[in-house]
């Protein structure tokens, strides 16, 4: 990766709300919808004694952002984002790209995603169909943005994350 990847440790519980963070600092950027094309923001999850999410954001004008988060959680996400080894992102070049279903050698072809790794499944081949859901996740792993799918109905594969998922003892 390249340029400066910035870091904001703001408390976020969950991807969701940092999320909802990312959409309310783009609406400020510009009245196109959805974000700048070489934008790359990602989601780290912080573990501890207070796990929450901070985000980075790396491919804006630095002028346009708020400053940097200057703790520890922060600059530690944004090294791991700007190596490439870490970060869910969220935003990455060709993600509007990402709709309905396709074959895994488009979604490779007009996005930044580098590989489709499948579990419990065979490897996903080029004519291979994503049902994207509409939400596509993907994950830095040794300098790629993977992305890791399931196989699903239909002989198709999705995202192994899926857009609204049934918290954890739901039914409890």
């Amino acid at each position: 990766m390249t340029g400066a990847v910035l870091g904001y440790d703001l408390g976020h519980r969950g991807t969701a709300e940092a999320e909802h963070w990312l959409t309310a600092l783009r609406a400020g950027w510009s009245p196109v919808p959805g974000p700048p094309a070489a934008l790359v923001a990602c989601t780290h999850l912080v573990h501890g004694h207070r796990p929450r999410v901070v985000v980075t954001v790396a491919g804006a004008d630095p002028d346009a952002l708020p400053p940097a988060s200057t703790t520890d959680a922060a600059a530690a996400a944004a090294a791991h984002h700007a190596a490439g080894h870490a970060g869910r992102a969220v935003w990455f070049p060709g993600v509007r790209e990402l709709t309905g279903v396709l074959p895994v050698a488009t979604l490779l072809a007009v996005s930044a995603i580098d590989q489709v790794a499948v579990l419990g499944g065979p490897p996903a081949g080029p004519d291979t169909l994503l049902d994207t859901r509409d939400f596509v996740r993907p994950q830095y792993c040794d300098g790629r943005l993977v992305l890791t799918a399931t196989p699903a109905p239909g002989g198709l594969i999705a995202p192994f994350e899926v857009p609204n998922p049934t918290p954890c003892c739901a039914a409890h």
